[in-house]
């Protein structure tokens, strides 16, 4: 089997019904994993589920913010696969565009809590798991965002900031247990979250990137799945630039 392969695992995908976590997810199981796509959208991840054709795959409809919800979907993951080997971090919300002063408290904290405070959750559920059978590959799906700060996206920024943070604290913790925990940082890719901002802002966006164009979904994916393979076996703790030559560091 060759390394890249992931014949025989188990992928946690959260946001998996759609945009980069569906590429990942249909990605992953044309390498052979079985997939349990965690969504919000249980008519989306139906659907999502039937796209992915023969492939394993479950589906549970959560909120990654719950807790009890996570530990839940957790449970059912186990039941239905009997094991987990490779999480996703993916489900995330942008907030819309403003800036610091205008943002509404409400907005800016929810915005932390998807796309910070979840993934936290979800690592704190599933990688006792991981570790038990001394196994595992965690993939946060973060943001370029997070390394320069976008203006007008001061909430999207700090959390995708802080999923670094977390990545790296993560990777640290769990070095020589046989689970690594990695991130990516693309440039904007055309998803379902350009709804959520301005014309003005995605404008704003394109134009930062030297390449000039989006990344595209299956580009991102690709770059997960490596991540979460074998052939990843080195890295940890590490942030990989998918950003058509914006990142700068």
């Amino acid at each position: 089997m060759a390394k890249t392969d992931l014949a025989g695992r188990v992928a946690v995908i959260t946001g998996a019904a759609r945009g980069i976590g569906l590429a990942v997810a249909a990605l992953a199981a044309s390498r052979g994993a079985a997939i349990a796509i965690w969504d919000i959208d249980e008519a989306a991840s139906k659907a999502a589920a039937a796209r992915l054709g023969r492939a394993k795959v479950s589906t549970h409809t959560l909120d990654v913010t719950d807790a009890a919800a996570v530990e839940a979907a957790t449970q059912a993951t186990l039941a239905a696969h009997g094991r987990v080997d490779i999480l996703a971090n993916n489900a995330g919300i942008t907030g819309g565009n403003a800036p610091v002063w205008e943002l509404p408290v409400a907005e800016w904290r929810r915005v932390i809590e998807v796309n910070l405070v979840a993934p936290f959750i979800v690592a704190r559920a599933l990688v006792p798991h991981m570790r038990a059978a001394g196994y595992g590959r965690l993939v946060n799906i973060a943001s370029i965002a997070g390394k320069e700060g976008n203006p007008n996206a001061s909430h999207y920024s700090a959390s995708k900031a802080g999923l670094i943070g977390l990545t790296k604290s993560l990777g640290k913790e769990l070095a020589g247990s046989g689970v690594l925990a990695n991130c990516v940082t693309p440039a904007a890719a055309e998803t379902d979250i350009f709804k959520q901002m301005t014309a003005q802002q995605i404008a704003w966006m394109r134009s930062k990137i030297p390449m000039d164009r989006f990344v595209q979904v299956e580009e991102i994916a690709e770059l997960v799945c490596w991540l979460a393979s074998e052939a990843c076996s080195f890295s940890t703790g590490a942030v990989f630039d998918i950003s058509g030559g914006r990142a700068t560091y």
